[in-house]
């Protein structure tokens, strides 16, 4: 991924307060650190910060004081309710410098009609170089049958990029698609877990009234075509 320039301002007030502020002015608070520096506080304007974390591992260029700084995003604290993001703590990186990410695995085909695709891990954790992260890795299941497994070390990663996760963990598996009755069966546990029963007899009447129902419209419908 390229990188993502931001224009950061340097930050001399803080507390409660002057973050508010910063974020009625339509900007977030934010640290940069790491390298064994002193940490630097700053702002960046909120909109354009979001753009750039929604490219995952996203390399940010951070223009400051007529310098700029690469920097990765190490924790972002979002609104619960509104999600706007209100501070994020920016990890400092170097050219060339590899380093410790989580990546999503991407699954894609289909598998053979009888079966059904379980994702058990979602993301792995990688080594890359800074200026070189993947932002997922991709793994088909494209005619795969029921029995048929996907561990971490049988996922192809870019060039240059290592696996950290256990290369044993189960990250897709492929299973026997339900049956009928196994889902009846697994709805009446989840009702039973949850207190609701079921009454038969109510059904079997349910089903009865609505059977006569419709024998009685097709007799109406015959009567008034003999009138």
């Amino acid at each position: 991924m390229s990188e993502i320039s931001i224009k950061a301002e340097p930050r001399t007030e803080f507390g409660k307060g002057a973050a508010r502020r910063i974020r009625r002015a339509a900007k977030v608070p934010a640290v940069l650190y790491g390298h064994g520096e002193d940490p630097v506080h700053i702002s960046l304007p909120g909109h354009d910060l979001m753009l750039a974390l929604k490219n995952p591992n996203a390399l940010l260029s951070i223009a400051l004081d007529g310098g700029s700084e690469l920097a990765l995003a190490k924790q972002v604290q979002r609104d619960p309710i509104k999600g706007f993001i209100e501070h994020a703590d920016l990890i400092l990186v170097r050219r060339g410098e590899k380093v410790t990410v989580d990546i999503q695995v991407v699954v894609e085909g289909s598998v053979e009609s009888d079966a059904m695709v379980v994702t058990e891990t979602g993301v792995i954790s990688v080594e890359a170089e800074a200026t070189h992260l993947p932002e997922s890795v991709t793994v088909s299941v494209d005619g795969m049958t029921a029995g048929a497994q996907i561990h971490a070390s049988d996922l192809h990663l870019p060039e240059g990029t290592a696996l950290i996760t256990d290369p044993e963990i189960l990250v897709v598996n492929i299973v026997s698609a339900p049956t009928a009755d196994e889902l009846d069966a697994e709805l009446a546990e989840a009702e039973a877990d949850a207190g609701i029963e079921r009454d038969e007899a109510d059904v079997d009447e349910a089903v009865g009234d609505s059977v006569g129902a419709e024998a009685d419209a097709e007799g109406d419908g015959d009567g008034s075509d003999q009138a």
